[in-house]
């Protein structure tokens, strides 16, 4: 990204888009999902995302997620602390 990309502004009717309805929406061009389509279908994680999945036990994401809704930052936290009692640097 250079400094001439900085200064574009959007054009985008963003107070249009947000009172526009699903019902709005033309899907007739999108053609149907048929078995065949999910038998052939797979799973891509980018990369960079796929080294950093971490399996959590569903009763210990369920308590993450109901701290709200920066949980995440939560487990992180939670994590460094872990981290820095272990290394003895509290």
């Amino acid at each position: 990204m250079n400094g001439k990309n900085l200064n574009n502004t959007s054009r985008t009717n963003w107070a249009a888009l947000g009172t526009n309805s699903d019902e709005d929406i033309d899907y007739s061009d999108i053609p149907p999902l048929t078995d065949e389509f999910f038998e052939r279908a797979a799973l891509h994680i980018p990369a960079d995302q796929a080294k950093n999945l971490v399996r959590l036990d569903p009763d210990v994401l369920q308590w993450f997620e109901s701290q709200g809704d920066q949980y995440q930052r939560l487990i992180n936290k939670v994590l460094r602390s872990h981290i820095a009692t272990a290394s003895g640097q509290q």
